[in-house]
């Protein structure tokens, strides 16, 4: 769901210093709002209104919330942050940099949105979350989140015991095809040029995985638009309702040079994302990471979480530098 079809005005942006800003009105950024609105903190969510999951049609996996279409979760978890005195502005970051300290030595931030407004911070919350990089198939992006999945636990029930292809990426698409070999009997793993050991394929034939070497050409639809399957390079056509893919993930950096955040690759060209230890915690003091930003993998449940971790944590560290700064105002004043 994008900033223009929300429910909401986007929040007016605050001229004085809050104390954290967070980048991402995902999962994770929301829930990270969350814990530091009740905390009392002063909180500002920037939110591109680009969620990844805004193809799909319910997100599952999360309990109670399962089946909950992806709009309804953001609508309700923007409306439960402002409940708490929490900001919600639509926009996009266009800069994001350490400022000068205050004048008791406490840390700055400022982020600049597109429009030319800025906001300085105490703390920044990073979640903007990622993006996935499809296989260049004519005709496989229309179905993305559809037809087109990535994750068995994400979609997989919703497209059990259909006819299932693989579309290998790399090394990560075999475990995909474990995987997915649960949920259907009928099962083509296409190697698009990707290599697979003799132990693999005995295995793939043990579990009556069809592998097709055969590079595929495009993806073709019935007279309805729907997936109907896959016709390769020699013409011939092969017959999917579904098709899994191990997509590339990168997180979304986008305005985000000037923070410095270091980044990590994952094994076998899966991914690009940024580095963190417990909690979200960086190596730049002040900036935390949540959600898909830091754990490509994460589903809604695990990037929930990890915002409020990471929120709970800011707001610790934010109590102690309060207490500093009036430890250190009272002994000048006593002095």
């Amino acid at each position: 769901m994008s900033a223009q079809t929300s429910h909401y005005e986007s929040d007016a942006l605050p001229t004085e210093t809050v104390d954290v800003a967070v980048i991402g009105g995902g999962a994770a950024g929301l829930n990270g709002a969350l814990m530091l609105a009740r905390s009392l903190r002063s909180v500002v969510v920037i939110d591109s209104g680009r969620p990844r999951n805004a193809p799909a049609a319910a997100m599952h996996g999360f309990l109670v919330l399962d089946g909950t279409p992806p709009s309804e979760i953001l609508e309700r978890g923007r409306l439960q942050v402002r409940q708490y005195g929490g900001r919600i502005v639509f926009g996009e970051v266009a800069a994001a940099e350490a400022a000068a300290p205050s004048a008791d030595g406490d840390l700055r931030f400022t982020v600049t949105l597109d429009d030319g407004r800025a906001l300085t911070a105490r703390r920044v919350l990073v979640a903007t979350g990622l993006r996935d990089t499809l296989p260049e198939v004519p005709g496989l992006a229309e179905h993305w989140g559809h037809s087109v999945v990535h994750c068995p636990y994400c979609h997989g029930f919703e497209v059990r015991d259909e006819p299932i292809g693989i579309l290998a990426t790399g090394p990560a698409s075999v475990h995909h095809a474990w995987l997915f070999r649960q949920l259907t009997d009928d099962l083509v793993y296409f190697t698009r040029g990707t290599d697979l050991d003799l132990a693999t394929r005995a295995r793939f034939a043990a579990r009556d995985i069809q592998v097709v070497e055969t590079d595929v050409g495009e993806v073709v639809n019935d007279n309805d638009g729907a997936l109907a399957g896959v016709r390769l390079t020699d013409g011939t056509f092969v017959g999917r309702r579904v098709l899994a893919v191990a997509t590339r993930m990168q997180a979304r950096t986008e305005g985000l040079d000037g923070l410095k955040l270091p980044m990590e690759d994952l094994p076998d060209g899966m991914g690009h994302h940024f580095a963190s230890a417990m909690a979200g915690i960086t190596a730049i003091p002040g900036v935390w990471v949540a959600g898909n930003a830091a754990d490509l993998t994460a589903q809604v449940g695990a990037s929930a979480a990890a915002g409020a971790l990471a929120g709970s944590h800011i707001n610790a560290e934010l109590a102690t530098a309060d207490t500093d700064a009036a430890l250190a105002a009272a002994q000048k004043a006593t002095g």
